[in-house]
């Protein structure tokens, strides 16, 4: 069952972008399957025939996840090397789909669960862009059997009026591009070589966007994964915050010199297409997740959340790909110790994404905020008064979420109340702009935007760009603090907007320090190695080891240190210790980075 378009059940949804649920099958590692079009065997020699009997008599199929063979899958995570910040790398061979009728998933589920074979069966909900809010309108969508309410939160029209001759001039109404507090300051780091995102490439996954509008045709990649859809508006006005082209005219991104590419939820599951994306990126590029999913509380939560999600991102997240990830627009404690209830059919391994004392996927995760009253005119806005930078009714928010951006009035390309067409058949939404795009779809790209400009200045001195760890710790570290709004106070965490005037010289900043990386012993007479890995290739290190076992009169230990390019921004040393001496020697091996 692909993921596609719905026009949804219940209600005129006719223009809603919904991803279908989908039944999502995790193996046992130590079973070792192998997917082939006549049903299940076993690499490790395991029994499987009962799990190959039950495929055969529902007339079912298992379809890797993650669209390879389950060797290709293993040999494309053995050639990472395991990011610290994400943990060890995940399996991604034992995820399966399972193509059934919505009315069977559920039950399929339980089914495949209890199977000796199978780790974990679940059915993934229904996934949406964070274009919508949960709230009273009577429009309903259905998740599996159950009516949720939704509200939409970026319900523009077109202005119906045809657009003058040469598109005006709309940068001025673009004020999160202007200095802190109330922007980002992206005109600072215009300033700055490299800081208009040059170098730097971002896919953005979610469902449609209009490559052909007259505001975004410098350095467009197109789909790269993936059908786009018909609906394109919220695709296009994401693609305008990041890459609207510096022109006299329209809007302008706030990196717009970054490539920037897409991969669709359209025709790929979540996951499928997260992995689509990381595979067409390397080190310090960025991915964007505009989408959310309904949750054990018909509430919209972030994707990380569901496991095959989760893992995608931490496979992103292990190549040294930053991904910034929407919050979601359900309103939600993420803190909720409600969240560590895992949902049926989660694997026992499971751990909520969202408590920090648990693993993290390693995504930046963004919720949204005020713009300043006094926006576009707007002292009030969707229900909230405009405080800038306080938490916009409808934003996720917990310890988990590591920064903010503009959620409400975002003035960008699409929709067409600022600028629109008439009806067809002259309209023309290449020319269509809005001063409304809204939600944690709308903040999400400032993040984005952002972190590019702050690759792109690293990149043009030739410094390695930051990591996925460093670029959360760098956000929550800088920027203009959230404040409080009315029911809305500031303990509700979303994080800060980012101040590139303050980021980009905290990422540029030197320092040295020192510490003991391992301990150990090498027994007598004898040499041992050991080995450090993902030293950033740009800083200065030196090693020393010293012996831990008192042992007056001669020397006890020499090493030797062996350096490795594991890869382009990275550094693995090799460190031999011998003991000279008859007896075993502990050891400590110290370092000290003279310069970052």
């Amino acid at each position: 069952m692909s993921a596609r378009p719905n026009t949804g059940p219940t209600g005129d949804m006719s223009d809603q972008l919904v991803a279908p649920p989908e039944l999502i099958v995790i193996a046992k590692q130590e079973k070792a399957l192998r997917a082939h079009r006549d049903g299940v065997g076993s690499a490790s020699g395991e029994d499987v025939s009962g799990l190959s009997s039950f495929l055969a008599d529902e007339d079912l199929r298992l379809e890797p996840l993650f669209g390879a063979s389950e060797e290709t899958l293993q040999r494309q995570t053995a050639t990472l090397a395991p990011a610290a910040e994400a943990g060890d790398l995940p399996d991604l061979s034992i995820y399966y789909r399972v193509e059934a009728p919505p009315d069977r998933l559920e039950e399929l589920a339980m089914r495949f669960a209890e199977m000796d074979e199978i780790e974990g069966a679940y059915v993934q909900p229904i996934s949406a862009p964070p274009a919508v809010a949960m709230g009273t309108e009577e429009q309903t969508i259905v998740v599996s059997t159950e009516e949720v309410e939704i509200q939409r939160l970026n319900d523009m029209q077109p202005s119906g009026e045809a657009p003058p001759a040469m598109t005006p001039d709309f940068t001025a109404r673009q004020a999160y591009l202007n200095a802190a507090p109330t922007g980002i300051d992206a005109r600072y780091a215009w300033t700055l070589p490299g800081g208009r995102g040059s170098g730097v490439r971002v896919i953005d996954c979610e469902w449609g966007w209009r490559f052909n509008h007259e505001d975004l045709m410098q350095n467009q990649g197109g789909v790269v994964a993936g059908v786009n859809a018909t609906d394109d508006n919220h695709g296009t006005a994401v693609l305008g915050e990041i890459s609207g082209d510096g022109n006299p005219f329209g809007i302008t991104g706030i990196a717009e010199q970054a490539w920037i590419g897409a991969a669709s939820f359209t025709t790929l599951p979540s996951p499928t297409a997260i992995k689509a994306a990381a595979d067409r990126l390397g080190p310090g590029d960025i991915i964007l997740l505009e989408i959310h999913r309904v949750g054990p509380r018909s509430r919209w939560l972030p994707i990380e959340w569901w496991p095959a999600d989760f893992d995608a991102i931490r496979y992103a997240v292990g190549k040294g790909i930053i991904v910034v990830e929407a919050a979601g627009n359900g309103g939600e404690n993420l803190d909720d110790p409600f969240y560590n209830t895992p949902q049926q059919g989660f694997p026992a391994s499971w751990r909520n994404p969202f408590n920090p004392a648990n693993p993290s996927s390693g995504a930046v995760m963004a919720g949204a905020g005020n713009p300043p009253s006094g926006t576009h005119g707007m002292t009030q806005f969707g229900g909230d008064v405009l405080v800038d930078r306080a938490r916009c009714n409808f934003s996720n928010y917990g310890s988990r979420v590591d920064a903010q951006g503009w959620g409400w009035l975002v003035t960008t390309t699409g929709y067409g109340d600022l600028q629109g067409s008439p009806p067809p058949p002259d309209s023309n939404k290449d020319l269509w702009y809005t001063d409304r795009f809204s939600g944690t779809s709308s903040a999400s790209p400032i993040v984005v935007g952002a972190l590019a400009c702050v690759q792109g200045v690293l990149k043009a001195r030739g410094r390695i760009p930051l990591s996925p760890a460093r670029a959360r710790e760098l956000l929550r570290a800088t920027g203009s603090p959230q404040q409080d709004g009315p029911g809305r106070p500031r303990s509700q965490r979303i994080g800060n907007r980012p101040n590139l005037r303050q980021l980009i010289p905290a990422a540029l900043q030197t320092g040295q320090w020192v510490g003991v990386q391992f301990t150990g012993t090498v027994p007598a007479n004898a040499s041992r190695r050991w080995f450090t890995f993902r030293w950033p290739a740009h800083w200065h290190v030196a090693w020393t080891v010293v012996p831990t076992t008192p042992q007056p009169g001669a020397p006890q230990i020499k090493w030797e240190v062996g350096v490795e390019r594991a890869e382009d921004a990275f550094i693995t040393y090799w460190i031999t210790i011998t003991n000279l001496t008859g007896t075993e020697v502990g050891i400590e091996a110290r370092y000290a980075v003279l310069g970052w």
